[in-house]
């Protein structure tokens, strides 16, 4: 088999930010760094083994998956609960300020329920729906048949449903914008 000549330095620059901000939405910002750099140094130790059986993009995943469970599966791991940054906004008036404490609130109590799903629903979800990966590079970063994938889907959408019914109370505010604050225990009965 012919080896192609792979760049670490040019799936650095290509590759980063999208594992880095994939890592951000799995452990949370604090660790995310780290763990991106160790994806990259693990990359750069198995270069010369990679047979280009799938694209770059989905060994990149498959490592930065198998190193944040790693972590996450550790005693000392704590989650943080604002995970992404957010764009802050042009304007400098207070409207978009509230604009966008509303904005952190609503992502706050939604990644809380994601964060709550079963690691096998979870990573599917966030692999999807948060890094737009199709469901044959799911299957092949997760090494699960595609129809696996499409049910852990499915089943992953069904119970993030349920939960934010159960978890969270939406409302809209006075620009018809659509906020959420988790439900209080006296909210559930």
């Amino acid at each position: 088999m012919e080896k192609c000549s792979v760049n670490l330095e040019q799936i650095y620059r290509e590759f980063y930010q999208p594992i880095h901000r994939y890592l951000i939405r799995f452990v949370g910002r604090k660790e995310a760094e780290d763990l991106a750099q160790d994806v990259f140094i693990r990359a750069g130790q198995s270069l010369d083994a990679f047979r280009h059986e799938a694209q770059v993009s989905t060994w990149l995943y498959r490592i930065a998956t198998n190193i944040a469970i790693d972590r996450m599966r550790q005693p000392n791991f704590q989650r943080e609960t604002d995970c992404l940054p957010m764009e802050p906004e042009l304007a400098g008036d207070g409207q978009s300020l509230e604009n966008e404490a509303l904005r952190r609130a609503t992502n706050e109590c939604i990644r809380g329920v994601i964060d709550s799903l079963p690691e096998n629903y979870r990573v599917p979800l966030i692999l999807s729906e948060l890094q737009g990966l199709p469901n044959q590079q799911i299957a092949d970063v997760l090494g699960l048949s595609v129809d696996v994938v499409k049910v852990r889907l499915h089943r992953g959408k069904a119970r993030l449903r349920q939960e934010l019914r159960n978890q969270c109370q939406f409302s809209r505010d006075d620009r018809n914008e659509l906020t959420c604050d988790p439900k209080r225990m006296s909210d559930e009965s």
